[in-house]
């Protein structure tokens, strides 16, 4: 693992999943902080809204493709960064299904769809890209409220939730094997936001949500071990 001290430049994040919503509005907000942004993309042709960020912070953002859920992609990535160190690694992916759809009702490729994308490629992104990330660093996750299995009072969601809960146990898991280090990591809920993702329906708006969640992450920073914190910093029961 890298220990390189990083104060002598500017701040860097590696942002994975920045294109749109709440990925490309945290990668607006650590520009408006002064930080530059690495950030991933998915598909090489199709402009995206990082790319207009790109236009307006010249030489701050880079941009990457990445698709999580393709392991070549992945392994390409960590070639391409090889030699780099980032202060943050955040990863920003998700999913859903039909949110009535049961664990009886759901088909097996829906399931596996969810559970790929929501939890087994986070973590295997994070396996892969956390050398670039030393001890000083933070590696962050962007998960859910309702992940929290001590919360689920209501039901609902089952698949989405149970993918969420997932990605926080392999997150626990990851947390114990650097038990000896002083890296900050972090499990974040965004709150319930109005998304492609979220849908119109969400209590908060990007803007009442990310500004904060990013002041958490900022505040995480030299702060060991792992914590599952909401957008306003508040602890999540696990």
């Amino acid at each position: 693992m890298p220990t390189a001290v990083l104060s002598d430049r500017a701040r860097t994040i590696l942002l994975i999943g920045a294109s749109r919503g709440l990925g490309h509005a945290m990668a607006a907000e650590f520009l408006k902080k002064g930080w530059n942004v690495v950030g991933t993309v998915r598909g090489g042709a199709t402009r995206t809204l990082l790319h207009d960020l790109a236009d307006e912070y010249s030489g701050r953002v880079e941009i990457e493709i990445l698709d999580i859920s393709e392991p070549d992609q992945l392994a390409a990535l960590h070639g391409r960064l090889s030699g780099r160190l980032f202060d943050m690694l955040f990863v920003n992916a998700g999913v859903s299904n039909n949110p009535a759809e049961t664990i009886a009702d759901v088909t097996t490729d829906e399931f596996v769809r969810v559970m790929v994308t929501n939890s087994l490629s986070p973590m295997r992104v994070i396996e892969s890209l956390e050398p670039y990330v030393p001890a000083t660093g933070l590696i962050g996750v962007m998960s859910s409220g309702q992940g929290s299995v001590a919360n689920n009072e209501t039901g609902q969601r089952e698949v989405y939730r149970g993918s969420k809960a997932a990605l926080n146990m392999f997150m626990r898991s990851f947390a114990a094997r650097q038990a000896g280090t002083s890296r900050a990591m972090v499990v974040m809920a965004p709150g319930w936001v109005r998304t492609d993702l979220g849908g119109p329906d969400g209590r908060l708006s990007i803007e009442e949500s990310i500004p904060s969640l990013v002041n958490v992450l900022l505040a995480k920073q030299g702060k060991p071990g792992l914590e599952y914190l909401d957008y306003l910093g508040r602890t999540v029961p696990w």
